[in-house]
């Protein structure tokens, strides 16, 4: 992340740039679930809009890559990208509620998703697909938004399908059920929106 990246409220911008990608992220953790996102993969775009519609957190993404290689370092980038962008608009992390989960059903599959916004990052994920691509995109790449999203957010994330059949299906399940916990784990606690949601009155580290 360069220097050009700033913090107000509960509110966040900044730029990656890297010799692979360059990615701009605003994120409004009080919003309504406003959304503009151009990523240069259709299939991206819609779940990161997805993600944004039903967290109620304003998302803008303008991400250019190097698509003709392939999406990978471009999924890769945003993922970590916004979830810096959340990291730093929860500051402190102070007056959250920290925890997070939803059950999402999308038809014939069935998503659960449980958050820690711990600031200690760990993905686990046991999601299954049937097809190699859903359109030009590569469903291997899907862990990778999540595994770079985890780790940039500081959240310890747990996504699984309990079941699904369509891949379409299982992916947005999975976006679907983020957005609704993060919705909860963003959200301010106020009974007690001054105080910091750990016993060591810090989250994360051991320093």
């Amino acid at each position: 992340m360069d220097a050009n990246q700033t913090t107000s409220a509960r509110r966040a911008s900044l730029r990656r740039v890297t010799n692979e990608t360059r990615v701009e992220v605003s994120v409004d953790l009080d919003g309504t679930g406003r959304y503009s996102v151009s990523t240069g993969i259709g299939f991206l775009d819609h779940m990161l809009e997805q993600l944004s519609r039903h967290s109620l957190i304003d998302l803008t993404v303008k991400a250019e890559g190097d698509l003709h290689i392939d999406f990978h370092h471009t999924t890769e980038d945003t993922g970590i990208a916004i979830g810096a962008a959340v990291a730093q608009a929860l500051g402190e992390r102070r007056g959250i509620r920290r925890y997070g989960d939803a059950l999402v059903p999308m038809d014939e599959t069935l998503t659960r998703v449980a958050l820690d916004l711990s600031n200690r990052p760990y993905l686990v994920w046991k999601v299954a697909f049937t097809r190699d691509k859903l359109g030009a995109m590569d469903t291997e790449l899907f862990r990778e938004w999540f595994q770079a999203f985890a780790q940039a957010a500081g959240a310890t994330l747990h996504v699984e399908t309990l079941y699904g059949e369509n891949n379409h299906h299982i992916v947005e399940s999975c976006f679907k059920a983020l957005a609704r916990a993060l919705r909860a784990a963003t959200e301010i606690d106020p009974r007690k929106a001054d105080a910091v949601p750990s016993t060591k009155g810090v989250l994360g580290g051991s320093l």
